[in-house]
């Protein structure tokens, strides 16, 4: 909990409430900005706590986001702030959304605000359409993931509302994995991919399953917090094209040189793809068949958005 919320009654802490650099870092809008807003337009009516500190809420928030929206089609700050909420999200609603990205961002930072699930279904399916699948992970989820992450940090937003998202989005892939209908084609042979021990986020993985799949490899996933010891047993039982495996965590460079060393010797002269953040200046350090996020991106015919 920030030093903000800290300050809060009980009784205010129950609904959410952000700072004004809250609000800079959720809209994207300068804090400088907002204030400029507020003062000569009344766009967002902050609180105060008893102990005089500002606040702003969800409906402060929500309103943020979609004026932004309004202004990067061209509205101009003067006209919006004339416009009740109503007439605001009618004209959201007849933009064309499928030109910009900006505006996807927007709407998937609402769907997690509001823990709107109508919203991510409709936003997500929106891009699906214009890009489709793998595009619209790639170019548009991974990036929305980036920023989560950093809101999460800087505590912004809080785990629950990182569940909420990431359930939804590894179900959209989960589903379209299971829906591919294509057979596995024998020569390309079997991948195996997995998360190393404590390592919990898979919805990378679960994309590089999905996509693997969709070409025609054979997988075996393992999913999450795989100890390293109990790979021996599928490694041995197994003929393995590749492997394939992600780390969220970033480790020290002693610490990853000796597990890549570990996992590419288990498995000699299979190629090993460690995706995620890697430290730097350590390629001389690790054994051949160590290969990154760059090379699996290459052989899968992907491009990072």
């Amino acid at each position: 909990m920030n030093l903000f919320l800290r300050a809060l009654k009980p009784e205010v802490m129950a609904a959410e409430m952000y700072s004004i650099k809250d609000l800079e870092n959720l809209s994207g809008i300068k804090a400088h900005t907002i204030r400029i807003w507020e003062k000569r337009y009344g766009i967002v009516q902050p609180g105060r706590t008893d102990t005089n500190i500002r606040f702003y809420t969800n409906e402060d928030l929500r309103r943020l986001l979609n004026i932004s929206m309004l202004t990067q089609y061209g509205y101009k700050i003067s006209v919006i702030s004339q416009m009740q909420d109503d007439e605001i999200a009618e004209k959201i609603a007849g933009l064309s959304i499928g030109t910009s990205i900006n505006i996807y961002e927007e709407r998937l930072l609402l769907s997690l605000i509001n823990l709107d699930e109508e919203l991510f279904n409709k936003t997500f399916m929106d891009i699906m359409m214009a890009e489709g699948f793998e595009q619209t992970i790639i170019r548009h989820i991974f990036p929305f993931f980036h920023r989560i992450g950093i809101m999460w940090q800087i505590g912004t937003i809080n785990p629950a509302q990182e569940h909420f998202i990431s359930h939804l989005i590894r179900n959209k892939i989960i589903v379209a994995t299971e829906r591919i209908s294509r057979q596995a084609d024998p020569s390309l042979g079997t991948a195996l991919l997995f998360l190393p021990e404590n390592e919990l986020h898979e919805i990378g993985l679960l994309f590089y399953n999905y996509v693997l799949r969709a070409r025609g490899f054979k997988t075996i996933y393992l999913g999450q917090s795989v100890p390293y010891d109990s790979l021996d047993r599928i490694i041995s039982a197994c003929d393995f094209a590749f492997v394939v495996t992600n780390l969220t965590n970033p480790l020290p460079a002693e610490d990853f040189v000796h597990f890549s060393r570990l996992l590419c010797h288990a498995v000699p002269g299979v190629n090993v793809y460690f995706t995620g953040p890697i430290p730097e200046n350590i390629d001389e350090k690790l054994p051949g068949n160590a290969l990154f996020k760059k090379d699996l991106l290459l052989l899968l015919g992907l491009k990072e958005g």
